[in-house]
């Protein structure tokens, strides 16, 4: 990341850019799939999971929130090159804190870590972190399209392009605090079915839009809509895990990651082809149906089935690893440790 983000202050080239990008994506990466399959092993309890992961992506909406005000402002006032030397220093700063805090340090596992092609062949898995790729893929396609949207049809100045998506990023993140816990209250299947449908509807309230004011509250419901599905289908992923496999996180976040990353990489390659040839109302129409059609498989995800037994057990009898002991006199009950 601190690498990319110097290339990004001093490139000039599409090639150079394109490269930073591509750069920016290998450490990113990194990062969310090591960071998710971290706070999964280190929160076995499917609640406390919950939270934790819900947290962690409102750092994620953080970041959101206070880059696009903040890259606008320093463009407009200071520079190109000022915002990526900040944040190159900033990324740089986070990694010796991981070193020093973090301490990492290679552990072998003792349970044998599920294939990349058992996870990808597991229906259930399939359908969450397909949730995940049609929830983003709605705000993807936005992120390149609305501003130019704006500029046509309601003659926007240039700060207001970044800050049309602060509602969004305040909404998601609202959301993924709110319902990393009330998710596991309600089930998250159920979360990420409602969510869906909201996607779908503010999707289809943004083109009547005919000034800024007007993009509010679409933009916050479509951010809120995305945190619950995020913050429903990340820990999800982890329980399937548990309950259908081996409890080793690293290759089912590397999916969740992928699934995210499709949705923001299917919104900007498309999002310029699909205007030109259906023009932006219909091309938000065509997302949220797609929500709308996908959301009732989100019911598939209410209650699915253990592969073996003893994976039903440790899921439902010992309640996150805390193991039910019977105990043959008071005594050994007493010495227990």
């Amino acid at each position: 990341m601190f690498i990319s983000t110097l290339i990004f202050a001093f490139g000039s080239t599409y090639f150079i850019l394109f490269i930073a990008r591509a750069v920016q994506g290998i450490g990113s990466s990194c990062s969310s799939v090591s960071g998710m399959g971290m706070l999964a092993e280190r929160y076995p309890d499917d609640k406390e999971r919950g939270n934790a992961m819900g947290i962690a992506l409102g750092g994620l909406a953080l970041g959101v929130l206070i880059g696009p005000p903040f890259g606008g402002v320093m463009f407009q006032f200071v520079g190109k090159t000022a915002p990526f030397l900040i944040l190159a220093v900033l990324a740089l700063g986070d990694g010796l804190l991981q070193l020093l805090v973090l301490q990492p340090a290679v552990v072998k596992q003792e349970e044998e870590a599920p294939t990349l092609g058992e996870l990808v062949s597991d229906p259930y898995i399939i359908i969450a972190a397909g949730a995940i790729t049609f929830a983003n893929m709605g705000i993807g396609m936005l992120e390149p399209s609305l501003p130019l949207w704006m500029m046509d049809t309601m003659d926007a100045p240039e700060w207001q392009l970044g800050a049309a998506f602060i509602p969004a990023s305040i909404s998601y993140l609202i959301g993924t605090n709110l319902f990393g816990p009330l998710g596991h209250l309600m089930g998250r299947w159920l979360a990420s079915l409602i969510g869906l449908f909201i996607i779908g509807i503010c999707l289809m309230s943004i083109p009547s839009a005919t000034s800024i004011n007007h993009l509010i509250a679409p933009n916050a419901g479509l951010g809120f809509a995305i945190g619950m599905v995020d913050s429903s289908m990340m820990p999800e992923l982890g329980y399937l895990v548990d309950l259908r496999h081996s409890a080793v996180y690293g290759s089912v976040y590397a999916i969740g990651d992928v699934a995210f990353c499709l949705g923001f990489a299917i919104g900007p390659a498309l999002s310029g082809t699909l205007v030109q040839a259906f023009g932006f109302k219909w091309m938000l129409y065509g997302v949220a149906i797609i929500n709308f059609l996908y959301a009732p498989f989100m019911y598939c995800l209410k209650s699915p089935p253990a592969k073996t037994g003893e994976q039903q057990n440790l899921i439902y009898g010992e309640k996150s690893s805390v193991r039910y002991v019977t105990y043959k006199n008071e005594e050994e009950e007493e010495n227990y440790p």
